[in-house]
């Protein structure tokens, strides 16, 4: 039996066949958007402050069980990388905004709407569903930890800041249209404290109470594969919520949609593709290659959505381009989790993990 054939035979069904329950999800978010008249209206008035209650519950399910695998106390291995931590600023907050902004105007000359709103996708840099593709991929769960977090913190400094300048000072340099976002640091800190500070918080003290409650064995043996499945649940809830809130314009808008699906496909290609190749050519072995990249090709959907609808309306076409995001980057990005783990057998130097592979096959 090959390698590649021994590990899925470890999957448990739920895993095995993860693209056929993210493709019944979307379907059936699709369905209920169409056939229950007004759901995505009362979908998205369920909400705090601006933060869609249903999608924000998702996220917490899903990202609790993988924030709870993390090894709290080797994290200090990973904050000493300087390569990785420089690479993923770079990757992030210099290449992807660029790189979003370019094929924006390329491919959306004609849409003006669209284009800002796929510019405030690229700005909003992932903390929630990277968690789960690095995790699925293999990849390294205390470096995900760390570049998230040190991405969440540039995000709240960042996020304006970066939205000024490519919406407003670069297209004016190049006589461009200009426009602007109405956002406020609170709100992306907010965001920031919801979708990575509650899940993070949560992990921790669930590793620390339960391993000095019933030790570490228990922990990762017992405690950790009862909660594991609930984070793919959280991920299928969520993406039903997803296509319901917006199912009625997708389904109508078919045009829109692939007009707005071609930069995004391209962006999350090159941007993981180019992660990938960079941890690669640094060394820094499978599981931090792997991690370089999903945080690399990430978005946080949920601030982008939030700010499109608070600066230009809910109906709006930059509202449109957000919502359409996350619906590319989730098949997309499975993908991606699938090539990885075709490409790990060509490493020989990853850096290796602190499970065994049959526990990180079984914890993914």
């Amino acid at each position: 039996m090959s390698g590649d054939t021994a590990v899925v035979g470890r999957l448990s069904t739920l895993d095995r066949f993860l693209p056929v329950w993210i493709g019944v999800a979307m379907a059936a978010g699709l369905l209920l958007g169409r056939a229950i008249p007004g759901l995505g209206d009362i979908l998205g008035a369920v909400e705090v402050d601006g933060v869609s209650v249903p999608i924000a519950l998702g996220l917490l399910i899903m990202m609790y069980p993988v924030l709870a695998k993390v090894r709290y106390d080797r994290l200090d291995s990973v904050t000493g990388d300087k390569r990785m931590l420089i690479a993923s600023l770079v990757l992030n907050w210099v290449v992807g905004p660029a790189l979003m902004f370019a094929l924006a105007w390329l491919l959306l000359p004609d849409l003006p709407e669209y284009r800002t709103g796929l510019i405030i996708v690229g700005l909003a840099r992932c903390i929630a569903m990277v968690i789960i593709w690095n995790d699925l991929a293999c990849g390294d769960r205390e470096a995900a930890a760390v570049l998230v977090a040190l991405n969440s913190v540039f995000q709240v400094i960042m996020f304006g800041l970066l939205g000024w300048f490519y919406l407003s000072v670069l297209p004016g340099w190049l006589g461009l249209e200009q426009t602007t976002i109405d956002t406020s640091p609170w709100q992306i800190a907010m965001s920031v404290v919801i979708f990575l500070g509650i899940p993070l918080l949560a992990g921790y003290l669930s590793r620390r109470i339960g391993e000095r409650a019933r030790g570490r064995t228990w922990y990762e043996e017992r405690f950790l594969p009862r909660i594991g499945p609930w984070a793919l649940y959280g991920l299928l809830f969520t993406i039903v919520v997803l296509f319901a809130l917006q199912g009625d314009q997708i389904t109508s808008r078919p045009w829109d949609v692939v007009r707005i699906a071609i930069p995004l496909l391209i962006y999350f290609a090159v941007m993981w593709g180019g992660g990938f190749a960079l941890g690669a050519a640094l060394g820094l072995g499978y599981e931090r290659t792997t991690t370089l990249a999903f945080t690399a090709a990430g978005n946080n959907f949920e601030l982008a959505i939030a700010v499109a609808i608070a600066t230009y309306g809910a109906s709006s076409g930059q509202a449109l381009a957000g919502v359409i995001g996350p619906l590319i980057e989730v098949p997309v990005l499975v993908g991606l989790v699938y090539v990885s783990l075709a490409l790990r057998q060509r490493f020989t130097g990853s850096t290796p993990q602190p499970d065994s592979e049959s526990e990180a096959i079984r914890d993914a």
